[in-house]
């Protein structure tokens, strides 16, 4: 995934926010809260690091390409990083960000959430 694939699927989800911060990381939020960060050098993705449930970091933190998320993990957080070949493919990806951008929304208050238009489980509420 690049940089701008990256930030144009981050973009796309409910009440996504976007920042550059620590390093110059595309840092993404909703509420405020993070649930992606991906970091580039030279042109090249360094690392995309994003929020999963328990039972998917049991299940990717031993894939190829993918690892607990430095600093994150070590705090008992569960935040796994993609940092090189083969990790999940393009949707794959796509599918975990989405996923944590989910995760992250849940845990807002239920009057953010309602500002956000987002539903109670973080899913974006739906006009129909």
């Amino acid at each position: 995934m690049t940089q701008d694939d990256f930030n144009a699927y981050c973009a796309s989800l409910k009440a996504a926010t976007h920042v550059v911060q620590w390093g110059g990381s595309d840092v993404w939020k909703v509420g405020g809260k993070v649930f992606a960060l991906g970091a580039w050098h030279a042109g090249k993705n360094a690392g995309i690091t994003f929020k999963v449930s328990e039972f998917a970091y049991d299940v990717l933190r031993d894939m190829p390409g993918l690892r607990p998320a430095p600093y994150l993990a070590s705090r008992g957080m569960t935040w796994i990083q993609q940092y090189a070949e083969p990790g999940l493919d393009g949707q794959g990806l796509r599918d975990q960000i989405a996923e944590s951008h989910r995760l992250v929304a849940g845990g807002l208050t239920k009057k953010l959430r309602r500002e956000l238009g987002l539903s109670d489980d973080g899913e974006e509420v739906s006009a129909g």
